[in-house]
This record gives C-alpha cells, structure tokens and sequence, in this order.
C-alpha cells in the first residue's frame, strides 16, 4: 500500500516537472533571438504610398534617403501571438541649414489601412533646432487570430510603417534625410490564443495575385503572378497548433494519476483479520 502510493506520488511529481519543462522551453524558443536585433541586411529604399510601399522582413533594417516632408512607408508581415515593435530613426540635416525644431511622426496601418494604435513608445519625438536625430518606437497590440467583424484588433497579415515629418519650419521642406526603420516581434504564446481564425491573411493583392497566376496557367500566357509584399518567410501558421496543447494534455494526465492515486488511498486495506467470514 505505501509502497504504491510512493509509486503514485512520483508519477504525480514526475508529470508536473514535465508539463512545467515543456511550458518553459515554449516560453524560451517564443523569445525574439539576439541574431534578429538589426543586423540583417534590409531594402534600401522607401515606398511613398500604400501601393508602392517597400517589403520589409522582421529582423531587417531598412534604411532610406528621403526629403523632408516625404510620406514614407514599408510594409511587413504579422502573424498570430506575435507583438511587433516598430522603430525608426530619422538623421536630420545639419543644424546649421535647418530654421527651427521638427517633430516627426511614425504611424502603423493593418492590411485593411485600420490605422492601429500603439500600446506604448514614443510614436512622436520633437528634436530640437540643434539635435542630430529624432527616434521614435510603436508597440502594437498583440496579433490575434480571429476577431469579432466590429473589433480594430490587429490580425494576420501585412502591416505599414508611415514615417513623416509634421511640423517644422516652411523653408525646411526639401532638406535631405536619413531614416532607419526596423521592425521586430516578441511570440506571446499560447496565452493569447482565441477560438478560430481566419480564412486567408489580410494581405493586400491576394486576389488580384492569384488572378494573374490563374490566367499565366491557363490562356494569356503573357501574365506573370504577382508578388505578394509582407509575407512571412516561412509562411503563415496553420493556427491549430498552441502551447495551450501540452497544458491540456499534461493536465488530462496528471488528473489521471491524481484519481488513481485518490482511489488506493480511499479504498482502504480491504477486510480486517479479525472480522469472521460472512459477518
């Protein structure tokens, strides 16, 4: 009897060592590697619309020469449980051609142009007549796979950096600039997780892209596809697979060995020595 509820108490023991392990390795491998601070090489170039807006992979640096007052924009790919975080920089002029302070301004729109707010950082910075660069950084909310029709929750698929000056001095329109933009994401897990998903990603062009394919297979041999900008490079996930799985299977089996474990202790020895057959 001890001896099976030793057994017992190390399954039980065992099992949540197990279910705890799993959880934190999810938790380590959700965490943004340091390889993907900036280093990677990114586009060298900006969009000045939505359309013509430049692809840029988390993890990439963009860089850029604009003039001031220039709406510049880039677009990347977000997917479920991810928290992007944009940052950018902007390298002003010499203070010595420049009238007065500028305040700068970056700006974050889903794939519908839902302008998306962010959570925290400084999406708007002011530099001083003498200061040499502005920085600025948006949080977003945490990507959802699925959301109610009349929610402004952000969802899969691409997003757009707008990067642009707001005020400054009227003669320092014109003047050259330098802009940073990088863009990385922190996996939240499984604790963010919600029922359903979406049938496609709200990626622009999906339709229009898979028309020109359609006609290069079949008559006009002359259409090319479309590339799609904001992709991920390895895909979108599939959304049916979270950490929320190991917690119900490590749960089911350690509720398991708790009820085993509850029925030798409540079931007792069995029928004393002492009480006569048949009483």
């Amino acid at each position: 009897m001890s001896r099976t509820r030793r057994v017992l108490a190390g399954a039980l023991l065992t099992g949540l060592t197990l279910l705890t392990g799993a959880s934190a390795a999810v938790a380590d491998d959700a965490s943004p590697s340091p390889s993907a601070s900036g280093d990677a090489s990114g586009p060298t170039e900006a969009g000045t619309t939505f359309r013509t807006a430049t692809a840029l992979q988390q993890g990439e640096t963009a860089t850029a020469g604009a003039s001031t007052g220039d709406y510049l924009y880039w677009v990347f790919p977000a997917d479920a449980g991810q928290r992007p975080t944009v940052t950018a920089k902007v390298t002003l002029p010499e203070s010595a051609t420049r009238h007065g302070a500028q305040t700068w301004q970056v700006d974050v729109y889903d794939g519908l142009r839902r302008r998306q707010a962010c959570a925290y950082g400084k999406q708007t910075g002011t530099a001083a007549a003498d200061a040499a660069t502005v920085e600025l950084t948006c949080v977003l909310r945490t990507v959802r796979a699925n959301a109610e029709p009349w929610a402004n929750d952000p969802l899969p698929g691409s997003y757009y950096v707008r990067l642009t000056v707001l005020d400054l001095a009227q003669a320092d329109l014109g003047l050259p600039v330098r802009t940073e933009v990088e863009v990385n994401s922190k996996d939240q897990g499984g604790s963010v997780d919600v029922d359903g998903s979406l049938s496609k990603p709200l990626v622009p062009g999906v339709s229009s892209a898979e028309q020109a394919s359609d006609d290069a297979d079949g008559t006009d041999a002359s259409a090319e596809p479309v590339a799609l900008a904001g992709e991920p490079e390895d895909g979108w996930s599939s959304g049916w697979w979270t950490s929320r799985w190991l917690w119900t299977a490590g749960g089911g089996l350690l509720a398991a060995l708790a009820g085993v474990f509850g029925y030798t202790v409540t079931r007792g020895r069995g029928r004393p020595t002492h009480v006569p057959p048949g009483a």
